[in-house]
């Protein structure tokens, strides 16, 4: 099998796919080192690390050339969270694609934010044809912010959802991803309610990955989770030594420091 045969394989299984979100080569290769099955990238945390805000601040080209370092040195499938294709123009955003499906990467997040529904549709229309013609594979994990940007009231957030996910799966996306739905029973609705895999986003409130397993959930997410508490330990670490200026903070037993070195060395 290919990276996007087995990527896609990954979301047919009894217990959800367990992804920890990288946002460079060396965190890519520590999860996998980890025992991840595949990687998937944060692209807030890729953003940030490049020193830029979340929300298509960074370029396309910026994005896919993270997404090129990291598929260099991992040997697991990768998939890219690459916003909202950096474009309005279906055409540009499917153009935008092509560095990915020449490094090799497995899939992608395509998200809807507060576009059109069917914006997102024709976009991941476009992409189909230019994956086809490239003669590679991509799983396209349409992302709904319907729940994230409380697109619609409350009460209507489950049919929305259901309407959308029908909308993409018809365009060709091969998955959903609702982030932050939490309630066990919204999520079992729509699980049943969608040909396509589901996945969630881990975070206060959100059921255990077997009870997810459950309720049809295939693919479970950090989303910025890893990223962020990697940069509040940089923090207290950084902030102990410049306030005391004692060499104890980086006291650590020798066994428990990661070699960055000794991992990339073979890549």
């Amino acid at each position: 099998m290919n990276n996007f045969e087995k990527f896609s394989s990954l979301h047919r299984q009894a217990t959800p796919l367990l992804l920890a979100n990288a946002w460079d080569a060396a965190s890519a290769k520590i999860i996998e080192q980890a025992g991840a099955k595949a990687i998937a990238t944060t692209s807030a945390g890729v953003a940030w690390s490049l020193g830029y805000t979340d929300g298509y601040k960074m370029t396309a080209k910026l994005n896919a050339d993270a997404a090129q370092r990291i598929a260099r040195v991992i040997n697991v499938p990768l998939s890219v969270d690459f916003e909202n294709g950096y474009s309005d123009d279906p055409s540009t955003v499917a153009e935008n694609i092509k560095p990915l499906l020449d490094a090799g990467v497995a899939g992608i997040n395509l998200e809807d934010g507060k576009d059109s529904p069917d914006l997102l549709a024709k976009k991941i229309e476009a992409i189909k044809r230019v994956v086809e013609s490239h003669g590679s594979g991509l799983y396209i994990n349409a992302r709904t912010d319907v729940y994230l940007a409380t697109l619609v009231p409350a009460d209507q957030q489950v049919l929305e959802t259901i309407r959308r996910a029908k909308l993409y799966a018809e365009a060709g996306a091969g998955g959903l991803f609702v982030p932050v739905i939490t309630n066990g029973e919204e999520i079992a609705h729509i699980a049943e309610n969608t040909s396509l895999p589901l996945n969630v986003m881990a975070m206060p409130g959100l059921p255990k990955a077997d009870r997810l397993a459950n309720l049809g959930v295939k693919r479970l997410s950090v989303g910025t989770g890893v990223s962020q508490i990697a940069w509040q330990a940089t923090a207290k670490i950084a902030g102990d030594f410049l306030t005391t200026g004692d060499s104890s903070v980086f006291d650590t037993d020798a066994a428990q420091i990661i070699n960055l070195q000794s991992l990339l060395s073979n890549e």
